[in-house]
């Protein structure tokens, strides 16, 4: 099977047949690029960031032309799982000047998200977007104090964990 059929034959849910997709096709040499064109498509988007995620969790890096094309996919992402699993790359994917503003729009979309968790790593995307632009450093400083008043417990935590690592 190719992992356009696997995905298409996952029922949304099961975690175990995620990971097995996963184990299955992440060391093809075209694999980065096939989940990129998933996550561009509205009813692969769940599954194509959950796998970027895993790909990523493992150390394997994007070249620049997949990290930009990661970040242009970002106006697109409909469901809140998919901002998640992006959001929790941030880390690990630099944002150029060609993306910076795309970034910077999905982030500040994400702090006013009803889901909490995509809130809570938007404040940590912000802290990245900051690190690399420091234009953004005094802002997302106001928002995380901002946050630490108003948040929910869980988003505050996160934020928690972005103040460790060095505000």
């Amino acid at each position: 099977m190719t992992l356009e059929q696997d995905v298409a034959a996952w029922d949304g849910k099961s975690a175990d047949a995620i990971r097995r997709i996963y184990l299955n096709v992440h060391q093809t040499p075209n694999f980065a690029n096939q989940v990129i064109r998933l996550l561009q498509e509205n009813q692969t988007q769940k599954v194509a960031t959950w796998l970027l995620k895993a790909f990523l969790e493992e150390g394997y890096v994007l070249n620049s032309q997949q990290t930009n094309a990661v970040y242009l996919a970002l106006p697109g992402l409909d469901g809140w799982e998919a901002k998640l699993h992006v959001l929790q790359c941030f880390n690990v994917l630099p944002i150029t000047e060609k993306t910076r503003v795309i970034v910077e729009t999905f982030l500040r979309n994400g702090l006013m998200e009803n889901n909490k968790f995509v809130r809570a790593w938007s404040y940590s995307g912000f802290y990245h977007l900051a690190q690399q632009y420091p234009q953004y450093l005094e802002e997302a400083k106001q928002l995380i104090d901002m946050a630490m008043r108003d948040e929910a417990p869980s988003v505050k935590a996160r934020i928690r964990n972005v103040i460790k690592k060095g505000r």
